[in-house]
């Protein structure tokens, strides 16, 4: 998996030690509300432990393109010690509307975020999901699409800031109506 770095941030290979950054991050309400059919928090920490492990491997997914990866984003440390993690930017395969469970890829690959909420309103998911799209798309990738819930409008507007075109409401991904954002490389 390729590390990617920013002004501010390094975007990197999530470790077994980052357990315990995973399981706070998604065991908020406020970061898990939009994620999920249900949404539910995070309760333990071998769930993270596992999720980190399910990361890791991403590549091994069907339908995993080379650049395909979940990252752990960091701040750059300015003093030589360890800065926090602050979120994750996804860039992976999206599972297709219809069917039994586990749903099927779509054959379209999806970016997206998730922060800290200690980390919300510094622009670092902008940063991070800008950086891994012009990634995404220069190793290869046509298209790629992010899906928020209708009432998430601080992603909605990330997607706008990163240079996605706005496509409407669409029911093609996991089984939920969500706002349908692009980018193509045929602008």
């Amino acid at each position: 998996m390729k590390s990617l770095e920013t002004e501010r941030l390094i975007l990197r290979q999530w470790e077994p030690e980052d357990a315990d950054f995973v399981l706070d991050l998604y065991s908020r309400w406020e970061v898990q509300r939009f994620i999920g059919s249900p949404p539910q928090v995070m309760g333990q920490r071998a769930e993270a432990a596992e999720r980190i492990r399910t990361w890791r491997n991403i590549h091994q997914q069907p339908m995993a393109h080379p650049s395909h990866a979940i990252w752990a984003v960091q701040l750059k440390s300015l003093s030589g010690t360890p800065a926090p993690l602050v979120g994750t930017l996804l860039l992976k395969s999206i599972p297709a509307s219809g069917g039994a469970l586990p749903l099927q890829p779509s054959g379209d690959t999806e970016i997206g975020w998730h922060f800290h909420p200690d980390h919300w309103g510094h622009g670092y998911a902008t940063e991070a999901a800008g950086t891994a799209l012009a990634y995404a798309l220069a190793s290869g990738l046509d298209k790629v699409v992010a899906v928020t819930a209708p009432a998430n409008t601080a992603s909605q507007k990330v997607c706008l800031r990163i240079g996605m075109t706005h496509r409407g409401q669409t029911d093609r991904y996991y089984n939920s109506t969500c706002e349908l954002f692009e980018t193509t490389t045929l602008h």
